[in-house]
């Protein structure tokens, strides 16, 4: 019995170490760069680790699905950037840190030539990634979307841009329709349900104006673009070919200098919007 009871003692510690170990592995180990800035704009110094330092399961890189990889954008949170791409490749821990690094791996078509590229991501004190970069920074350029192959008669496919009001659809830092933005939104609605063949994607994209934080606005931003979305659908617009974005104070229409309160919102009102981009290709 004492045998078994060592026994049995033994795993329960080695369960505790792995545990540990885990714990560990999620914790905050500190950054690699250097002075790591506030917003996760920039460094004082990038710091690439060794690509041979990497956390034993991802030794040797990994081979990233390039479709995902795309969609990285800032404003990411880590549960989000970790859905599309995995958790950083070092060491470095996983919640408390402010920077994950990975090693990656191309393929060229038609070929068995591989490229190691290492990827940086800062992220700023909300946690939210923002800046990103790539060792060497050639690597950037194998996300670029394979050119198509067009008969020298082709056409590119037309978008045609529609500007809403936030104003007009929303009350001030709000995010439901009102009913006069639903309104407005019918016309809209009814002749992308009844055109349905004439157009192929629509692209829905909220922006605020400055004032207040860049998360704030960006899920502020996400919350108009999709509740426009859902709207639509619920006319009849197929849902599979519609989609919203966020992109907070980014992209600005008009420039307001400091002032009274009431004239500064006033004055950003142009900033406040939903672009409609219908792709009209076939």
């Amino acid at each position: 019995m004492n045998a078994i009871q060592g026994i049995n003692n033994m795993r329960l510690s080695l369960k505790g170490i792995s545990l540990v170990s885990l714990a560990l592995a999620l914790a905050a180990c500190g950054n690699i760069s250097r002075d790591v800035a506030k917003d996760g704009r920039s460094s004082g110094e990038l710091v690439w680790p060794a690509t041979n330092d990497t956390t034993p399961m991802h030794k040797g890189g990994t081979f990233p699905n390039l479709a995902n990889l795309r969609q990285v954008r800032a404003g990411l949170d880590k549960r989000q950037l970790s859905d599309l791409i995995g958790y950083p490749h070092f060491s470095e821990g996983v919640w408390g840190v402010r920077e994950w690094n990975y090693v990656f791996n191309f393929r060229k078509p038609g070929s068995d030539e591989v490229t190691v590229c290492q990827y940086k991501v800062l992220f700023d004190d909300d946690k939210l990634a923002r800046s990103f970069y790539w060792k060497p920074e050639s690597c950037a350029a194998l996300l670029a979307e394979p050119a198509p192959v067009e008969s020298a008669a082709a056409v590119p496919a037309p978008t045609r841009s529609i500007v809403l009001s936030a104003d007009a659809l929303f009350a001030f830092d709000k995010s439901s329709l009102t009913p006069a933005g639903r309104r407005s939104l019918d016309e809209l609605a009814t002749e992308l349900r009844d055109q349905g063949n004439k157009w192929r994607a629509v692209r829905i994209v909220g922006y605020t104006d400055r004032l207040g934080s860049e998360a704030y606005n960006q899920k502020l931003s996400q919350r108009r673009a999709d509740a426009v979305m859902n709207y639509l659908v619920a006319q009849g617009v197929p849902a599979g070919r519609i989609r919203a974005e966020g992109h907070g104070a980014l992209d600005p229409v008009k420039d307001c200098p400091d002032g009274p309160h009431t004239q500064l919102i006033a004055c950003l009102a142009p900033n406040r919007r939903v672009e409609v981009k219908i792709d009209s290709g076939n």
